[in-house]
């Protein structure tokens, strides 16, 4: 009996260790199960947070789709008809050398098709000019508090373009280099703004509106007349 009892003890002594062993695996399993869940409920609420923020931005993009960049592109679209000379609103290139002191200068100095031939070889020759960034016609100049970027009068190329082909050649080439400066000076090439002619300023956004408003009636009594 007593050998049996011994074997009994050793049985329940093993099977109490087979189950401590048990309780600390299920215990490990299940603090690495509650981790993981936690885990779990973090990256899922990360995702709830980029989903939102995704929404956000989709919904805000076409907000300013709808309110700013259709209206505006729209708006531009019209303005390319405001070509009439006689209107006093319409687009100009700023930086595009403006080719009539060029040409009056040509008209003095050659005759017949070398008028034509040398009028566009000038403009073409100082629009590259203009848009080229290794040329650097500018000083820096305080006024006040504020310095800023002007054409330098001195600079060799300009006087003797002044030398050359006389002072409104100069301005011309001058006034260009002015408008890229302060339009497009990193791109250095010419960009398109609203402009008031009668004014020599920038158009507000409410003159070209009407004025694209005159050209379409124009448009339409122009289309009832040939109908």
């Amino acid at each position: 009996m007593n050998d049996k009892d011994e074997e009994l003890k050793k049985v329940i002594m093993d099977l109490e260790e087979e189950r401590s062993d048990l309780e600390d695996a299920n215990s490990e399993l299940c603090q690495k199960l509650c981790e993981s869940n936690d885990e779990i409920r973090e990256a899922h609420k990360e995702l709830i947070s980029v989903i939102y923020i995704f929404i956000f931005l989709n919904a805000l993009i076409k907000i300013i789709s709808c309110v700013v960049v259709l209206p505006m592109f729209m708006y531009l679209q019209g303005l390319r008809d405001l070509s009439d000379e006689s209107s006093t609103i319409r687009v100009k290139n700023m930086g595009r050398v403006d080719e009539k002191p060029f040409l009056k200068v040509c008209e003095q100095r050659f005759s017949g098709e070398d008028v034509a031939l040398q009028h566009a070889r000038l403009c073409s020759e100082w629009q590259k000019m203009v848009m080229d960034s290794r040329w650097e016609p500018f000083k820096i100049q305080r006024s006040g508090d504020k310095i800023e970027g002007v054409v330098d009068e001195e600079d060799e190329k300009l006087k003797n373009l002044s030398e050359e082909w006389g002072e409104d050649v100069k301005k011309a080439v001058k006034t260009a280099l002015e408008e890229l400066y302060e339009y497009n000076g990193s791109g250095r090439y010419p960009v398109p703004v609203l402009w008031n002619f009668q004014h020599g300023r920038k158009a507000t956004v409410k003159e070209g509106i009407i004025a694209h408003m005159k050209h379409q009636i124009k448009n339409l009594k122009r289309k009832r007349t040939f109908d």
